[in-house]
Order: C-alpha cells, then sequence, then structure tokens
C-alpha cells in the first residue's frame, strides 16, 4: 500500500531531527514507500467547500544540516490528493490551532487525520488529563484567587502552569512560604486570558518525568526525563536527561486505563507523562520520544503508528 502523506507542521528546515518525532514518523513512511508533503498550519485554507493546502513535496534523509529536499509548492485539496494528514505542529493550543481541526474535520476521515482533529481538539493535554482524577495529583484549574489561595493552603508546595503551555514554559514550583505568589499571580493574570493549572508538587520530580508512548491505545515505549541540575522541568527540550526506564505495576494500570479511551477517540499516537505514579498530562497534539525510546533500546513507535494508519486505511479501503 502506497499512501500519499501530507504532513501540518513547523517549518522542517528549523527542527532538530535527533528529538523530533514528526521526523521520525517521515522518515517511516519514506521507507514504506509512501509520498510525502509538507505545509505550514498557515498554508491551510477552505476554498469552495473543499479545504486545501498550498505543499511541498519532501524527501528526508537522517543526516543532520542535510535532512530535506523539498520540491515546487503545489495545491492539494485534501480529500482528493492526499491519503493521510499528520496533524504535527506544535502548540500553543490558541485558535489558530483550533481553527485547524475544524477544517481538517471537513475532510476526516475519508482522508485519515492522525490525531482525529475533533478530538485533539477537545482533548488538549492539560484538559483531557481531567477526565481520570483517581489517576492524578491534587489538580485545581482556575484563575481565581480564593480558590488558589485554598488550594495552596492545603496542599502547601505547588506547581502552576498556563494550562495551554508546552515544552515547560512557564511552569513554577511554588513553595508554602514562596514572597512571589502574589506577584507570579498577577503575571499570570495579565498574560493568559484563560485559566491555569495547579498541581501539588511531587518531590519525586527529581527522579524523573516519565514519557510513555501509546499507539491506537497500547503501549509502545517510555523514557525517563530526569530534570537538570536546579531545574524543575524535566522536558528535554528544557536540558532534562533521557535514561532508559520499565513501566511499573501502576503505569501499567494507567496504561490500560487509558488505552481503551485513546482508540475510540482515533487518538493513535499519544505519550502520557507520570511522575511518581501520577498521571500528569496527555498530549494529543504533538506528542514527542519516539527518538529518544528507539535510541535507548525500546520499541520502534513510528512503525508501530504507521502499522496502525495502514491497518485503518485498509479497513477503510475494504
Amino acid at each position: 500500500m502506497s499512501l500519499r502523506v501530507a504532513v501540518q507542521m513547523d517549518p522542517i528546515e528549523r527542527i532538530n531531527i535527533a528529538g523530533d518525532s514528526t521526523f521520525a514518523l517521515m522518515l517511516e513512511a519514506q521507507a514504506r514507500g509512501h509520498s510525502l508533503h509538507v505545509y505550514a498550519p498557515e498554508r491551510l485554507s477552505l476554498s469552495d467547500g473543499e479545504v486545501v493546502a498550498r505543499a511541498r513535496p519532501a524527501e528526508v534523509r537522517d543526516l543532520a544540516g542535510d535532512h530535506v529536499t523539498l520540491g515546487d509548492e503545489t495545491r492539494l485539496v485534501l480529500s482528493r490528493d492526499a491519503d493521510v494528514v499528520l496533524l504535527r505542529q506544535d502548540p500553543p493550543f490558541d485558535m489558530a490551532y483550533v481553527t485547524t481541526t475544524h477544517l481538517l474535520e471537513r475532510v476526516h476521515p475519508k482522508t485519515l487525520v492522525v490525531n482525529d482533529p475533533a478530538h485533539v481538539r477537545n482533548a488538549p493535554e492539560k484538559i483531557f488529563v481531567l477526565d481520570f482524577p483517581h489517576l492524578m495529583p491534587p489538580t485545581l484549574v482556575t484563575r481565581d484567587r480564593a480558590e488558589l489561595d485554598a488550594f495552596r493552603a492545603e496542599h502547601g508546595d505547588i506547581v502552576v502552569k498556563p494550562l495551554y503551555g508546552n515544552g515547560g514554559a512557564a511552569v513554577f514550583r511554588l513553595t508554602a512560604d514562596d514572597l512571589n505568589y502574589g506577584s507570579l499571580f498577577d503575571l499570570f493574570s495579565t498574560t493568559f486570558r484563560e485559566p491555569w493549572m495547579a498541581q501539588k508538587f511531587l518531590p519525586k520530580v527529581s527522579e524523573g518525568d516519565k514519557r510513555i508512548l501509546l499507539v491506537d491505545g497500547q503501549f509502545a515505549g517510555a523514557v525517563n526525563r530526569v530534570p537538570a541540575k536546579g531545574d524543575l522541568r524535566s522536558n528535554m527540550v528544557r536540558g532534562g536527561a533521557a535514561a532508559a526506564t520499565d513501566l511499573t505495576f501502576r503505569e501499567r494500570e494507567i496504561c490500560d486505563a487509558l488505552g481503551p479511551e485513546l482508540k475510540r477517540r482515533g487518538l493513535i499516537f499519544v505519550g502520557i507523562d507520570v511522575i511518581d505514579g501520577w498521571l500528569t498530562e496527555i498530549n494529543v497534539t504533538s506528542p514527542t520520544g519516539i527518538r529518544a525510546v528507539k535510541r535507548l533500546g525500546g520499541p520502534d513507535a513510528a512503525a508501530m503508528t504507521w502499522d496502525a494508519i495502514e491497518h485503518r486505511r485498509a479497513g477503510a479501503a475494504a
């Protein structure tokens, strides 16, 4: 089966291929004989009822500094000229992002969009996870000072982060006696129109924040991300170090609890974050981790993802 694949992503010329999961998915697609086009979200349009993208054919190779050759721009009618769209631009999950999900919903599932755009829209990282409160640390979503005061008084040390942020940006730990609390509240109030998330601080984050990959609801590898010295955040883009890891019994329970719902929602490639046995995020927009997991001897989540995509496309064709 040769598929025509359109990839909605940030500029491919600027990615770091060593850790980029979109690039890993493209390498695997190309190795299977699928054709690739790339386009930026702002090149997606709705014209006379057709969803179109101004895209460029791409040939990729695992060679830093020379990882892609792009052809001349062409106009793709996605319902006619693509079999699969990979929805892979990075957050922030703002109205620009939401709008692309509305447009792509018009072609899905005739053209298979991965992940399902309607469910991406309804399941942003720090919202979908709230469906599983029994798996999470104590959590509050608010922009109300009285609620945050009460939460902090109950739990002492807390972590505060933007509800629609990504990559560890603007994540703060506030200790019980932190004099910056009022100033940080004012900063968040003026910077973000949306509520933000507060969670009880988990001291064992210093031992790692585990990224667990799931493909079509099944475990597809894990990596333990350990924060750099002097930093709260374990995200690899913030200096976190990746280490091989196995799943605990509790983490397998979490995967088993999430798997059927991910599959039902058409969320084929997902990355969840677990700290000390507590689920903190379910990443569905543009999850990472494929290359780190494989480099450390784990499963090939890119191959597993394309197995799932090809299976769905074959079922649709039948």
